[in-house]
């Protein structure tokens, strides 16, 4: 059983920032890429940006320059430092990873969501 929990959520004003963190744990042989994704009210799940175990990056365009995603392998955690934030960031963001457990299997685990609330 493995399982992803997300910290770092909540409340500030545009232009500010925040730093959410997710962190792996349970019965881990290895994790692939880990990555970001976000919902808006009435609109669908979207990449925010990902990283590989190597350290390679991708970020959807909209986050590039304001959005850095970063990991730390020893701590099974991905980071997400968030500057420069606007009232359209505001969603639920959710912290995906390919795990691969000690019994080799592999699966595509979701965290819980955490709630970043940007006011204008």
């Amino acid at each position: 059983q493995v399982q992803l929990v997300e910290s770092g959520g909540g409340l500030v004003q545009a232009g500010g920032s925040l730093r959410l963190s997710c962190a792996a744990s349970g019965s881990i042989f290895s994790i692939n890429a880990m990555g970001w994704y976000r919902q808006a009210p009435g609109k669908q799940r979207e990449l925010v940006a990902a990283v590989t175990t190597g350290g390679s990056t991708n970020y959807a365009s909209s986050m590039k320059g304001r959005f850095t995603i970063s990991r730390d392998n020893a701590k099974n955690t991905v980071y997400l430092q968030m500057n420069s934030l606007k009232p359209e960031d505001t969603a639920v963001y959710y912290c995906n990873a390919d795990i691969t457990t000690m019994t080799r299997r592999s699966f595509e685990v979701w965290g819980q969501g955490t709630l970043v609330t940007v006011s204008s």
